[in-house]
């Protein structure tokens, strides 16, 4: 068992912004370094994603090809960091390229809690996971401010944890279903029992919000583990979810921010 590193107590406290405050009205594109700004200013907390370039850099980017977020084609990983920084976000009114890990570091600044979801990297999530979690520790050294780190693939999460320890760690998960997941369907019933948090130390999971009603889920917020969920996008929708959920993660609305 690994020991666990509590949550900083804002990651309970400021909603958080799914792929940062990202609004294509207003210019705002997800995972964008002006997404990440506006979350800052309003004062959310910062949610993104994480896919490796071809030569190791930790990319802010959700899928694992350009297409639908960009003018380009193809995967983000057979294309070099500086190929990707030069590749124009779809909708931006803000000049936003695709940003490095180390990039939205220092627009975040420490000024809000930043929470990081490694992809899997695997492709069925299992243990070959690449370089992926290393790249994002490398990026996070010295960085000063509430971070965490998560991803559905805790291989991922347990060789982050290996290379920087201290950081506070959790598991993304939910339903797992296999028109979801190109995966083996043993490993997703697995996956969907949520075993691994004793073993990681994981510090919260964050949840699907439509299976927040999960045993699972009620059995580990018994035993006194924090609870975030994914993607909330009305008020209506947070109220219901903050009966289990004790924060959330947000798109489309700007939810309250308690004093």
């Amino acid at each position: 068992m690994s020991p666990t590193t509590a949550l900083h107590p804002d990651f309970l406290r400021l909603p958080i912004a799914h792929r940062a405050l990202h609004d294509l009205a207003a210019g705002r594109p997800e995972n964008s370094l002006s997404g990440i700004r506006a979350a800052v200013a309003a004062g959310y907390g910062v949610e993104i994603d994480l896919q490796p370039s071809a030569d190791g850099v930790a990319m802010v980017f959700h899928d694992y090809r350009l297409e639908r977020l960009t003018g380009a084609r193809g995967p983000v990983c057979l294309r070099s960091a500086a190929e990707l920084g030069a590749i124009p976000l779809t909708g931006s009114a803000h000049g936003d390229t695709i940003p490095t890990l180390a990039e939205a570091l220092e627009a975040v600044a420490g000024q809000v809690p930043l929470l990081i979801e490694i992809k899997d990297q695997d492709g069925a999530l299992g243990p070959d996971v690449g370089g992926l979690s290393r790249a994002c520790a490398e990026a996070l050294a010295g960085y000063q401010g509430p971070v965490a780190v998560m991803g559905f693939n805790p291989h991922s999460v347990a060789d982050f944890a290996a290379h920087m320890p201290g950081i506070p760690v959790g598991l993304t998960t939910g339903r797992f279903l296999s028109e979801n997941w190109p995966v083996a369907e043993a490993r997703l019933e697995e996956l969907r029992q949520i075993p691994d948090v004793a073993a990681l130390g994981a510090s919260f999971i964050s949840h699907r919000a439509d299976a927040l009603g999960a045993d699972r889920v009620a059995e580990l917020k018994a035993g006194g583990l924090p609870i975030l969920c994914w993607t909330i996008r009305s008020a209506e929708a947070e109220a219901k979810a903050r009966n289990v959920a004790d924060n959330v993660t947000f798109e489309g609305y700007l939810p309250a921010i308690p004093a």
